[in-house]
Formats: structure tokens, C-alpha cells, sequence
């Protein structure tokens, strides 16, 4: 009897699927894309309307060999890649390659790995969806057109092996403008004021300055502060005023692919990219020991926060079940999804409520346990009913001073119970004693504190990816490459979690915006994802859209081609210098790290080079093998020491920042150094003797405890504090004429 076959994009899928179907039909996987456009050339002709040259990826021929063995022998063939753009490709290359193999093609889609999931995609088989192909299509070849004009015009000028992308270079520029805001950012001192208050016989609290004479309360400098606070022992505190006001506090919407990837990373400091790989560990079926692999979620790429009916039943039953008939509203709730949302999708959710983490815990590794119940608990959370909150504003006044405390209480936990734990401790926390207007507090202390405005923070991957989101840039599937992409290409570099720009990125960056200003646009590049949506709903024709952005496009490469800044010119200066094998004139040329050397004008036949001695920074110190003079290099790592008479002698060492270690005996210096994971951490020179460490950066030695003072980050301030626990010293970095007291350029420390 002949068989179904049913193709999907994983293998992990198969033995999941395949318990669910029986023996009437073979599962196989093509393993993701089995076609692409050629590696080595552009493959898109755009004379011909920009038809694309697809060839078979390179390993993928005896996957393809096995798919035709199999649908040979096959009655009907049901292709069943994910339900996404990129998916429906996959299902129009598997038609093209296995069209002679004689039966129907059927497309079904699989929302979730379990047997009602399944079921249903089989009862609803349909056909391929062209739109969907065509939209994909003309995201393929914009980035094709992009990437192989600007990469080969950035080789030319710049250097060999640079690329540039539609969405990855406006990434970067988005990095890049933020690294601009912060340099120029000037900080601006101000100062509060907070007093610790107390009612005769109850508790204390605190409560801040909020105005002065009527007007805001802004106090900018210390003399201002100290005489507001001395005028204020003097006073006598009264309330003034008490508002009550009864809140709701509605939960959040369920998952869609941007917001897990934003609070995984918050919550579990996940990378977007494994907080994909383990979400799609978790839609492609784990084993549940008696219950066999069962998906637990459903599919993960997806911008839509809607939810089945079904699933919303099913909800309410296990919540009415666990917390009572009080904590489901009377109907279920809906959410807005943002504008351009696809809809073809449901929210992230898991498929069965009663499979709870805490009883499936023992199945999943700790990645995958900690996301799941990420997913689970939000799910629930937004179907049940909103938080009752009672919220308290206390006005105080002193004199012409006047103070506001608030307190809050939770009269109805609702979704809270559930979801957000912290934030109902922080309102328990904040809890006022009873007061009446009129009442008369005793004054236990005046507190005045120090701060600095501060500019906007760095990306990291929560908020480049939440910032990409807003602007319309990329789409779901796409955000892990786009953030993989500029760190692979050393345009941006990770540092205690944020994203910062190299000087090659800021070059490139540069370069691209004043010479291709529309392309890196984020309006347009919004608009251009707006475009493939429409060719995706049919109301726009894709080759139409390719052309629109090809006229405009090619006339602005064919300018820059002329007038974009030759940096290569830049830094090759000929030199009067000889090559001593070839007798070329040698040439001044730039490394990929910043340091400049002579290198052979008939490069690559000869590769003769040589130190610029201009270029080396000498120091006092000497080699340890040869006597000769230590020079300061470049490497890929950053600054280190080196030989002079390197390479006759390649004794080297690291760079310290002049700090003393701290382990008492030890007579090292700190250095930077990178973890495997490129990480920077700061530890002994002695090292392995002294394996001292730590993930802050360190500024000086303590001047109270001998201990050292690190870089730290506290309610957006930076400050300089230290690292024995028993020492209360530390000051604010913007202060100290916004650097450290150590010289950061002597020490190489960045601020």
C-alpha cells in the first residue's frame, strides 16, 4: 500500500510528527532550505524582469535524492515547512525539484507540534501561496542587490573582505547614532532632597521634595542643597493632603517573538539567538517520558498576539481550577496587535495548560525550563483578571517647602499571583501608615543627594531588537541574523552586554550615510518592509517593487562609484623606501587593527613588510630575551607589548592599565584580557600564580582600605566604588570632570 510522505523543515520534527500520524505516512525533513541563490555571484538577472538564478545548496544533493526516492513511492506528498515566508520558499523549491515524481502536492501548516495541531493541518491541506513566495523573493534579491553592489564599492575603497547589507547597515547606523548622542552628552548636576518621617507612635517613612514655593523643586548645586536642608530642620512637617485612588493594573499580552526575545534577555540574559534555538527546541517536540515528544509551544515567529478560542477555553478552565472563578475575567481578553502585524499566526503560548513547568521540570534541560515557564506564566497571566491596587499620595508641607510620599496596596492580586511577582513585592514594600490631614510629623533625618543626568544608554540586544521593532525594521525571523551579522563583521562590539561601534563600523557607517542616505534610512527601509507585506496581501506586484528601488538605487551607486572617499589612497602613502626582495617601492598601509606598517606596492605577488617606526610608542621597558626596547602594538584584542625587534624576536606581554593587583603579596599589574566568549574581564599579569579576576572595570586603587575601586552602574549613574564588601567608599564618575581620577588615556580604560 502506498503511502502519504509529509516533508518538514527539521528533523527534530520528524519522530514527534510521526507518533502522531502512524504508519500510513512517511515523515522526512529537507533540513531547511535545499535552494538558494548562487554563493560566489549575484544570481539575479535585472535585465529579465530580476529573475533569480536558484541552485541547489551545496551538501543538500543526497538530501534531495532521498525526498524523490520517497515521493516515488508516495500517493500524495504534503509539505509541511514552517508556517513563515521562508517556509513557503521551501515548499516551492521542494515542488520544483520533485515535480516529475508523479503525485499531488498538497501545503498543510503546522501552528502546533501536538496531535490536534497536526490533525488539523491535515484536514485544511492547501496550496502553495505565491504571494507569500514572491514576498520572500523580493526580500532575497533587495538584499542580493544591496549586498553585492555596496560590499564590492566598500572593498574598493575601504579594504578587502567588507560587507554591507539593507537592514544590517541600518543596524549599525542605529548603534553609531547612539554612540554620537553619548559623546556629545554634557551631564548636568542636580540634587533631591528626601526626609525620613514619622507619625507619633507608628512607623517611619520617607518622603521627597517636590516643590519649592509652589514651582518645582530643582536644586543644581551643592550650597543649594545644604541651604534647603538647613532651612528645613527649622520647619515643621504637617500633611497637607491624602488622594486615595483604587487602580487596575491590566497584565501584559501574550508573547510574540520580539517581546520573548526582549524578556529573556532582561530575565535570563539569553541572546536573541539562543532564546530562538531553545524556543524552536521547545515547538519541535521534547520527550515526556509516558506521553512521548509532545510540542510544548506553539509557533515561535510571529508578531501576532492573538489567541484560538479554543485555547482561551481551555485557559480559563485551568485557572478557574488552580486560583478560583475570581481571577478569569467575565470574557476573555483580547489584544492589539501592532500596525502591519501578520495575523496568520496565534500568539506564543503553550499547547496544554496542564502541562505545567514545575511537573514537566525533570524533562527539560535548565534553558529549556526557565523559557517555557517564561511562555506559560505570561500566557495564563494575560487571560486572567487585572490587579486592584489602592494607591496613596501623601502631600506634606514645611514652611514653603512641600514633600510627596506614595504608598501603595494590593486589594486583589488577579494576574499578579501568577506572572509579575516583583513588582506586587515593591508595592507591599511601599505600604504608608495611616495618616489624617492635618497631622503633624516629627522630622527623624534630612537626606541630600547628589546626581547627574545621564545620556541614553548603549544597546544591547533587548532593546536594539524592541528599537527595530518600533521603527519597522527587519521582521521576526529576522532580528537574530540582522544582531549576528554586525558583530561577525567587527562593525559593532559587545561589551558588558552592550553593543558598541568599532572605527571600521563608524568608517563604514560614515561613508554609507553620506553617499547612500536613502538606502540607509530607517523610514525607507520601513517603507520597503511595508512593500513586501503588500506584495504578501497581493496588492503589490514584486517585480514592480524591485524596479521602483533598482532606478532610484543604481544612479546613486554610480555617483559614489565616482566621488565616495577612497580611504585605501588615504593610508597606502608611497614611500622613498625600497622593498629589499623585489625592490617595489614600499608603501604605508593600515591593518585590520589600527596599526600602520610599510608593505610592498606589488603586493600580493611579493608580501614584504616591515614596522613604521614612527608608528611605535617605545617605552622604558625591556625585552625580557633580547635587552631591546618594548614597543606598544595593536592586535585584535587591543593594545599590547611588544619586542622592537620584532620578528627577529617575538617575546610579547600584555598592556596593564597601571593598576596594582589587589591580592596582598602579589606584585602584578591588571590587564584586559577576553573571555572565550569575547567578553572583556580584567585580571593579575601574574596569571596562572594569581588567578585574581573581575567583570568590572577597574579605575584606581581605594585610598581608605588599600582595596580596588571599580566601575559600577546604579540607577543609570556611574560610580567608582570598592570591592571589599566591608568598605562604604565610592564617588560619582561624572563628577570627577566626568572620567576617573586614574588618566584614561595613560591607562587605556574607556569611559
Amino acid at each position: 500500500m502506498r503511502k502519504s510522505l509529509v516533508i518538514v523543515e527539521s528533523p527534530a520534527k520528524i519522530r514527534t510528527i510521526s507518533r502522531y500520524l502512524g504508519e500510513e505516512f512517511i515523515v522526512k525533513a529537507s533540513v531547511g532550505h535545499i535552494k538558494d541563490l548562487p554563493e560566489k555571484r549575484m544570481g539575479v538577472q535585472i535585465e529579465k524582469d530580476f529573475t533569480p538564478q536558484y541552485v541547489v545548496i551545496k551538501g543538500k544533493d543526497k538530501i534531495i535524492e532521498e525526498l524523490k526516492k520517497s515521493a516515488s513511492k508516495s500517493k500524495v506528498i504534503y509539505l509541511a515547512p514552517d508556517p513563515d515566508r521562508e517556509g513557503e520558499m521551501i515548499c516551492w523549491h521542494l515542488a520544483s525539484e520533485l515535480n516529475g515524481s508523479g503525485p499531488s502536492f498538497y501545503r498543510i501548516v503546522f501552528n502546533e507540534i501536538t496531535k490536534e495541531g497536526i490533525t488539523c493541518g491535515l484536514a485544511n491541506p492547501g496550496q502553495i501561496d505565491l504571494r507569500k513566495v514572491n514576498a520572500q523573493q523580493a526580500r532575497r534579491i533587495l538584499d542580493r542587490l544591496v549586498g553585492y553592489k555596496l560590499s564590492p564599492l566598500l572593498n574598493k575603497k575601504v579594504r578587502k573582505g567588507l560587507s554591507a547589507g539593507r537592514v544590517q547597515s541600518v543596524a549599525v547606523r542605529l548603534i553609531c547614532d547612539r554612540e554620537c548622542e553619548i559623546e556629545v552628552f554634557v551631564p548636568e548636576e542636580y540634587w533631591s532632597i528626601e526626609a525620613e518621617l514619622r507619625k507619633e507612635g507608628g512607623t517611619s517613612f520617607i518622603a521627597y521634595l517636590e516643590k519649592i514655593r509652589n514651582e518645582k523643586a530643582e536644586i543644581k548645586c551643592q550650597d543649594e542643597a545644604e541651604a534647603v536642608v538647613a532651612d528645613l530642620k527649622q520647619a515643621e512637617f504637617k500633611v497637607k493632603r491624602i488622594v486615595l485612588q483604587e487602580k487596575k493594573k491590566l497584565p501584559a499580552p501574550p508573547f510574540i517573538t520580539s517581546t520573548l526575545q526582549q524578556e529573556a534577555a532582561k530575565r535570563f540574559k539569553f541572546g536573541v539567538r539562543k532564546t530562538m534555538r531553545v524556543a524552536q527546541e521547545l515547538y519541535e517536540g521534547i520527550d515526556l517520558g509516558d506521553e512521548g515528544p509532545t510540542g510544548l509551544i506553539t509557533y515561535m515567529r510571529t508578531d501576532s498576539t492573538r489567541v484560538a478560542a479554543e485555547a482561551q477555553r481551555r485557559a480559563r478552565e485551568y485557572i478557574g481550577r488552580e486560583y478560583g472563578d475570581d481571577y478569569f475575567p467575565p470574557k476573555p481578553p483580547t489584544y492589539k496587535s501592532k500596525p502591519g502585524a501578520q495575523e496568520a499566526h496565534e500568539a506564543i503560548r503553550p499547547t496544554y495548560c496542564e502541562n505545567a513547568p514545575d511537573e514537566i521540570k525533570r524533562y527539560l534541560s535548565k534553558d529549556q525550563y526557565l523559557l517555557y515557564r517564561l511562555i506559560w506564566s505570561r500566557f495564563l497571566a494575560s487571560q486572567m483578571s487585572p490587579a486592584k491596587i489602592k494607591m496613596t499620595r501623601v502631600e506634606i508641607e514645611a514652611k514653603e517647602y512641600l514633600f510627596r510620599a506614595t504608598g501603595s496596596e494590593v486589594l486583589f492580586p488577579g494576574f499578579m499571583v501568577l506572572y509579575i511577582v516583583e513588582d506586587e513585592k515593591k508595592e507591599k514594600e511601599g505600604l504608608l501608615p495611616p495618616l489624617a490631614e492635618g497631622e503633624r510629623l516629627s522630622l527623624l533625618n534630612l537626606t541630600s543627594n547628589q546626581h547627574f543626568t545621564q545620556p541614553p544608554p548603549r544597546y544591547n540586544e533587548a532593546s536594539l531588537v524592541k528599537t527595530l521593532e518600533e521603527k519597522g525594521i527587519g521582521r521576526p525571523s529576522t532580528y537574530a541574523s540582522i544582531i549576528e551579522t554586525i558583530t561577525s563583521r567587527d562593525y559593532v562590539r559587545r561589551e558588558g552586554g552592550r553593543f558598541y561601534p568599532t572605527e571600521l563600523g563608524r568608517l563604514v557607517n560614515d561613508l554609507l550615510v553620506k553617499n547612500f542616505p536613502r538606502v540607509l534610512d530607517l523610514g525607507f527601509t520601513a517603507q520597503m518592509e511595508e512593500g513586501l507585506d503588500e506584495i504578501e496581501d497581493g496588492k503589490r506586484d514584486w517585480v514592480g517593487l524591485l524596479t521602483e528601488f533598482w532606478t532610484e538605487f543604481e544612479v546613486t551607486l554610480k555617483k559614489a562609484q565616482r566621488e565616495m572617499r577612497d580611504v585605501k589612497k588615504e593610508r597606502e602613502v608611497v614611500t622613498d623606501e625600497l622593498c629589499g626582495l623585489c625592490k617595489g617601492k614600499m608603501i604605508i598601509r593600515i591593518n585590520r587593527y589600527g596599526n600602520r606598517f610599510l608593505g610592498c606596492e606589488n603586493f600580493p605577488e611579493c608580501r614584504s613588510t616591515k614596522p613604521l617606526e614612527e608608528e611605535r610608542e617605545e617605552l622604558d621597558q625591556i625585552c625580557e630575551l633580547c635587552g631591546a626596547k618594548m614597543v606598544v602594538r595593536r592586535g585584535r584584542y587591543g593594545r599590547f607589548l611588544s619586542c622592537s625587534r620584532y620578528p627577529e624576536c617575538k617575546f610579547t606581554k600584555p598592556f596593564t592599565l597601571e593598576i596594582a593587583c589587589p591580592i596582598e603579596g602579589c606584585q602584578g599589574e591588571l590587564v584586559a584580557r577576553r573571555s572565550k566568549k569575547g567578553r572583556t574581564f580584567y585580571g593579575c599579569s601574574r596569571y596562572p600564580e594569581c588567578k585574581f579576576a573581575t567583570w568590572y572595570q577597574p579605575v584606581d586603587r581605594c585610598p581608605e582600605c588599600g582595596g580596588l575601586l571599580v566601575k559600577r552602574k546604579s540607577k543609570g549613574e556611574e560610580t567608582a566604588c570598592c570591592l571589599n564588601s566591608g568598605c562604604k567608599y565610592k564617588y560619582s564618575i561624572a563628577s570627577h570632570d566626568h572620567q576617573s581620577e586614574v588618566n584614561l588615556g595613560t591607562h587605556g580604560i574607556s569611559c
